[in-house]
């Protein structure tokens, strides 16, 4: 995964990216929650790979390690 995602302050103001490219990995992650397959994308975007595709949801599953939620009361 670390050489899938990279975070560069120069691309896409240092959000998480695929592979230095101006793929985001929220971008990748929102077409597959509005329902669109990994064979759909890749065929929309000639230059991912599929590997590209898992590691960004590998990369979310890691972001969702944590112990506890708290709410916050305004």
């Amino acid at each position: 995964m670390n050489d899938r995602i990279t975070i560069d302050p120069a691309i896409c103001h240092g959000k998480p990216c695929i592979r230095g490219l101006r793929y985001p990995v929220e971008n990748l992650l929102e077409w597959l929650a509005s329902g669109m397959s990994i064979e759909e994308i890749l065929a929309d975007y000639e230059d991912l790979e599929r590997e590209d595709i898992l590691a960004a949801l590998s990369y979310a599953a890691r972001l969702s390690h944590i112990k506890r939620l708290d709410r916050l009361v305004a």
